[in-house]
């Protein structure tokens, strides 16, 4: 069945909810020609984590703030500026940056005819940026890198390591523990016409962002159709699976809340809903 894009918030029952970004509210204005929403959050029962996006007018800035949790920004469309204590980077569509807690930074639209849409992740269900009215001497880093001494990290699109996660279903990690960040792991997928993955499940809550084409979601029974940032909050240990039916490409921010990538296979049964779901630890019982 087919249902209608809505959100599901009653975590005791441990349910997905399904968020349409376009009739996602917009939170409390910070600055001209900025639009923040959250996706995923305590709001919808998620523990550990958030996510969202920032869409940027030309022109527009997030000010200078820090959080006290790891933060990822990816680029959707546009460019971006990132300022993080001075040190100034430019990021392209899928470019990803991974700011420590603690670290002053800032984001500026790049482009003075052109809109910046960035998703961000951070490793609290409570969102809060809090404002830093120090400035910093600017040093110029372009397209470059961080240097060893510098605690953020940032994968680029042309860079980053792709496995082949199932058949025509390409993947990047863009932010784990590995790559410095706390709580939260995440990266980029692109779906070929055709492709999807096994049904699975996660010891961490997971939401999944379609930032291209248009994605069908299959959770324990019931099935979504998803694009244009539309976004699937999926608790842990419930099973659910991705495909792409359309004839174009379908690509996906995914994020956990862990601080590495962690997915087991269980039957397809589970997530069509031909099988009744036994529950996690019943599942891990069955595949070994």
């Amino acid at each position: 069945m087919n249902q209608d894009l809505g959100n599901t918030l009653d975590r005791a029952t441990v349910t997905e909810a399904i968020v349409s970004a376009r009739s996602c509210p917009v939170s409390a204005l910070v600055s001209a020609g900025l639009e923040l929403r959250t996706f995923v959050s305590e709001e919808c029962g998620a523990t550990g984590f958030s996510t969202g996006t920032a869409t940027f007018a030309p022109g527009s800035v997030l000010p200078c703030h820090f959080h006290e949790f790891s933060e990822a920004v990816t680029v959707v469309e546009g460019r971006a500026r990132v300022f993080l204590e001075g040190r100034m980077y430019r990021l392209g569509p899928r470019d990803c940056v991974h700011v420590p807690a603690g670290l002053a930074h800032r984001v500026e639209n790049d482009d003075a005819e052109k809109t910046l849409v960035a998703h961000w992740a951070m490793a609290t269900a409570s969102p809060t940026r809090t404002l830093v009215a120090r400035t910093f001497p600017v040093e110029d880093r372009d397209f470059g890198f961080p240097s060893a001494m510098d605690p953020e990290t940032i994968v680029r699109h042309d860079g980053g390591t792709i496995y082949e996660l199932a058949d025509n279903a390409f993947f990047c990690d863009l932010f784990a523990r590995r790559l410095g960040a706390e709580g939260i792991c995440g990266g980029y997928g692109r779906f070929l016409p055709g492709a999807s993955l096994p049904c699975h499940i996660h010891d961490f809550d997971e939401s999944i962002t379609i930032v291209k084409g248009a994605a069908v979601c299959l959770v324990q029974g019931r099935q979504y159709e998803l694009s244009d940032c539309d976004t699937a909050f999926i608790p842990r240990g419930l099973p659910h699976r991705f495909l792409n039916r359309s004839g174009g490409e379908m690509a996906m921010i995914w994020v956990y809340a862990g601080s590495e990538p962690d997915r087991r296979i269980v039957h397809a049964e589970y997530c069509t809903g031909e099988l009744p779901w036994p529950g996690a630890k019943l599942a891990q019982e069955q595949q070994s």
